[in-house]
């Protein structure tokens, strides 16, 4: 990920501007003990079957990654210039730990992974990602996940 330091002034100003979002209330829920967790991955890295419709620029959508999916079925579409994508070229859980995961449940320290993942594409404003989050959020409920390890990219 890029530095604020790294950019040009003009960039790094722009972004310096940007509103930050405030919100209302703040829900809270009890974390489960990780060994009855079941664990989905959501990340902003702007990933997708290789076979999904690509990300845009402000994209305020998401892609479903199945839980069984191989590394070499994703890709990334990420519209952001200013994202470095060697790390996920040389390893894909560098953005999405899904080996990582499945190491885990292999060793008892999670309860199981979800069947499905989800990926935004990061650099966009929040407010254009809340509906399809709450479209998200039913879908975790009905696999009947009660963790979730975000990796914002």
């Amino acid at each position: 990920m890029v530095r604020l330091s790294d950019l040009s002034k003009g960039e790094a100003e722009n972004l310096l501007r940007l509103p930050c979002p405030q919100f209302d209330d703040s829900p809270l829920s009890v974390a489960p003990d990780l060994r009855a967790a079941r664990v989905a991955l959501v990340t902003s890295a702007g990933i997708s079957m290789k076979d999904d419709e690509t990300f845009s620029a402000g994209s305020g959508d998401y892609r479903v990654i199945p839980n069984t999916a191989d590394a070499s079925e994703i890709v990334m579409s990420h519209a952001s210039v200013n994202y470095d994508r060697s790390g996920f070229v040389q390893d894909l859980n560098t953005v999405f730990p899904i080996d990582r995961l499945r190491e885990l449940e292999e060793a008892k320290t999670i309860g199981s992974i979800a069947s499905s993942h989800y990926s935004f594409m990061g650099a966009t404003e929040p407010g254009a990602l809340e509906k399809s989050a709450k479209n998200m959020i039913g879908m975790l409920k009905e696999d009947q996940v009660n963790a979730v390890f975000l990796t914002p990219v």
